[in-house]
């Protein structure tokens, strides 16, 4: 037998030894969330899988991967598409009632033409539905900084669109 398949069945030998428990510990890890836990353990086994040959010999597969897992859980609790929010029943709403599609392009125009800060927090608190906190920390800026932006964009909007109603 090769090097190489030893490896291998050493390995596919520690999987088959410890499968069950792992699943456990990645499920409670990813807060009894059963897909989550699959694609955490996944990532922790084929992290393992990499750096087998060290680990195996100094017996520390165990603690490794234990560790692969916490850390898989927090990097997938960190990308963007965890922090979206479904609309209801699954299925976004298309415009706010009585939004005509006229209204629409001049709203999106309006917020087109705010200052960068004031845009980004418009979208991230208004459009995305995020709390003032959640936004303060996905820009890196201060609570107060995202409530005056938030206060001056939405004053800047107010104008913006009665120029147009009226115009």
């Amino acid at each position: 037998m090769s090097s190489r398949e030893e490896r291998d069945a050493a390995f596919t030998a520690f999987v088959e030894a410890h499968q069950v428990r792992l699943r456990r510990i990645a499920y409670a890890v990813c807060g009894c969330e059963w897909d989550r836990a699959e694609d955490v353990l996944q990532t922790a086994l084929a992290k393992l899988y990499v750096s087998w040959p060290r680990l195996h010999a100094a017996g520390a597969e165990l603690a490794y991967v234990r560790r692969i897992i916490v850390n898989a859980d927090l990097d997938e609790r960190r990308r963007p598409w965890r922090r979206e929010r479904p609309g209801l029943d699954g299925h976004d709403p298309v415009a706010r009632p009585g939004l005509e599609p006229g209204e629409r392009t001049d709203l999106l125009a309006a917020v087109r033409a705010l200052p960068p800060m004031q845009r980004r927090v418009v979208v991230l608190r208004h459009w995305l539905g995020l709390s003032v906190a959640e936004t303060a920390a996905e820009l890196r800026i201060a609570e107060g900084t995202v409530k005056s932006q938030s206060s001056r964009a939405l004053a800047a909007l107010r104008g913006q669109i009665s120029e147009n109603r009226v115009g």
